[in-house]
C-alpha cells in the first residue's frame, strides 16, 4: 500500500498514543517516544511494524508518541493513520 498524504490518529492523553504517518522515499522508518520505552519499547515497535506489514506499507515515515497505551490501542491508532493516509 502506498502512503499518499500525511495523516494522524490518536491523542496525547494518558493511556493513549498519537501516530503520524507521511510519505517517504525508500523504506519505512519508525520513531517512538514513549513513557514506557525502556520497559516495552521493543514490543511497541514490533506491534507498529506488524500493522505496517499487514497493510503492506513499503515506504513511510511513522512517528508514535505513546502515553502508556495498551498494545491494541497502538495497533488501532497505526491502522487508522494508515487508512487515512491512503485516502480512505
Amino acid at each position: 500500500m502506498e502512503i499518499l498524504k500525511c495523516a494522524s490518529a490518536g491523542t496525547l492523553e494518558s493511556s493513549d498514543a498519537y501516530v503520524e504517518i507521511e510519505p517517504a522515499s525508500g523504506e519505512v522508518s519508525v520513531s517512538l517516544e514513549s513513557v514506557v520505552e525502556k520497559q516495552f519499547g521493543d514490543k511497541i515497535k514490533a506491534a507498529i511494524n506488524d500493522v505496517l506489514c499487514e497493510y503492506n506499507v513499503k515506504s513511510a515515515s511513522v512517528r508514535v508518541i505513546d502515553r502508556g497505551a495498551l498494545e491494541c490501542v497502538i495497533r488501532a491508532r497505526v491502522e487508522t493513520a494508515i487508512l487515512r493516509a491512503k485516502g480512505k
